[in-house]
């Protein structure tokens, strides 16, 4: 029988079946992870050599056809062969082919296993910081955004009826916490994507007298694990991310519900810049905000990653499971499309051009200032549900008349409740009602200065720069 040249074939007798082969290969996707992989090789390599294990002269060999397969990666002129099943097997076979039987060595004291959970959580931690960074970049964004128009009113909502007023630059101002939110989540899940599993084998650790510390340090990672099978077997570090992923995908999609109707003809609140929007094949005046439906519509595919992968490792028992073969391509593809949309964001709003008279008129619609006058009488002593009662039926008579609150005469007021009086048209008036909202966290603009002035602190001080590792 011919020798068996596949890395693991030495107790088989036949020939994997080719369907099978194309099947469970993964390299079109882990290929991603080939610097990380060596990165990780060197380090091990370099452990082993440390440990007495391989000699330094094996080593020196080692690592530097580890480099110079490298250098061929980043030049684009590695072959990847689909019958070699992974990024690792690839990368140890041209290993093998350019320094001979020493490349076998490599794998010593080592599985695939934690090899490959290993290059994750080095992809991951990059990818990790790359969020941070862009997430700050659109927080500071949206105080720009919320500077240049604090004193812009509009209206706001609940269930998409006509609320009360609130400033622009305070609807910007909750997309900003929302997104500092999202970051923090980011940032919190490091220390648990920061862990080396090195060491940690299939499952048991190896008989080997490794220093699984040395090569943790080496990669320059925060703590190394303590459990080998918990290393190797668990993915909770990937739904972590994920999950992070998807909020502020989620956070990302109901700005963009926003945008497309405030730039729809019937809001009129916004245009969308020409950069951002795309036309009709068929109708010349159309301007489609393509870009926020598609982060809408992207939303739900980052959504059903984090799912995929929850259901994926819901019935493994430990430790490894080739069924987390699976783990990589939807958190790439997450990653991925997160990372674009808030860059395509961070670029889009500072371009967006936006209508404060049309905003204004329309927060003018709908008894906006209802409430105001319901607050009004509470604080001349009736009780709110009274009042609240009160201005309903002064509502009702506006209704029936065709007519505005801070448009119906006093006198009509005061039929229906004496305590108004003739001040009640100062409470009425747009921009106080919404000054008047001046406690913290209110849409005042003293409180939307103070907000953007406590933003541009914390960014400061949030630099969201890391140090490459």
């Amino acid at each position: 029988m011919a020798e068996d040249k596949r890395m693991w074939g030495g107790r088989f007798e036949s020939a994997t079946s080719t369907h099978v082969a194309e099947f469970t290969a993964s390299v079109d996707v882990d290929k991603r992870l080939a610097l990380d992989d060596i990165r990780g090789s060197v380090a091990h390599a370099t452990m082993l050599g440390a440990q007495g294990i391989l000699t330094s002269d094996e080593v020196k060999r080692l690592v530097a056809g580890l480099e110079a397969i490298a250098r061929d990666i980043r030049e684009g002129r590695f072959e990847w062969r689909t019958e070699l099943e992974d990024v690792h097997m690839n990368i140890e076979q041209a290993l093998t082919e350019r320094i001979g039987p020493l490349g076998g060595k490599l794998h010593t004291a080592r599985s695939r296993n934690d090899q490959v959970v290993t290059d994750l959580r080095l992809w991951l931690r990059r990818a990790v910081r790359s969020q941070v960074r862009a997430l700050r970049v659109l927080r500071l964004v949206l105080t720009e955004v919320a500077q240049r128009h604090l004193n812009v009113v509009m209206p706001g909502y609940t269930h998409l009826q006509v609320a009360q007023p609130v400033l622009f630059s305070h609807h910007m101002m909750a997309y900003y916490e929302m997104f500092t939110r999202d970051q923090a989540r980011f940032l919190g899940s490091l220390s648990r994507v920061d862990v080396s599993p090195l060491g940690a084998g299939a499952l048991a650790g190896t008989s080997f007298p490794i220093e699984p510390r040395t090569t943790g340090e080496m990669l320059a990672f925060a703590s190394t694990a303590s459990n080998s099978m918990d290393a190797v077997a668990s993915r909770d570090f990937c739904l972590e991310v994920l999950s992070h992923c998807a909020i502020a995908m989620v956070h990302l999609s109901r700005l963009s519900e926003e945008l497309i109707l405030w730039s729809s003809h019937e809001f009129g609140f916004i245009t969308l810049p020409d950069s951002h929007t795309t036309g009709s094949s068929i109708m010349p005046q159309k301007k489609n905000p393509d870009v926020c439906e598609l982060v809408r519509g992207k939303t739900g595919s980052v959504c059903g990653h984090l799912m995929a992968q929850l259901m994926m490792m819901k019935g493994l028992p430990l430790a490894y499971n080739r069924d987390m073969q699976e783990d990589k391509e939807g958190l790439f593809a997450a990653h991925d499309t997160l990372l674009a949309a808030l860059q395509l964001y961070a670029s889009m709003l500072p371009a967006i051009e936006v209508h404060p008279a049309r905003m204004r008129k329309a927060a003018r619609g709908a008894f906006f200032n209802a409430t105001d006058l319901a607050d009004y009488l509470a604080r001349r002593g009736m009780p709110f549900r009274e009042a609240h009662h009160v201005t309903g039926r002064l509502v009702a008579l506006c209704l029936s008349e065709g007519t505005a609150l801070e448009s119906l005469p006093l006198a009509r007021m005061q039929e229906v409740c004496p305590l108004i009086e003739a001040d009640i048209n100062t409470y009425l008036r747009l921009d106080n009602a919404v000054d008047a909202r001046k406690h913290y966290g209110g849409t005042a603009r003293e409180q939307v200065e103070r907000q953007i002035r406590q933003a541009r602190q914390a960014l400061q001080v949030d630099g969201g720069g890391f140090s490459e590792r």
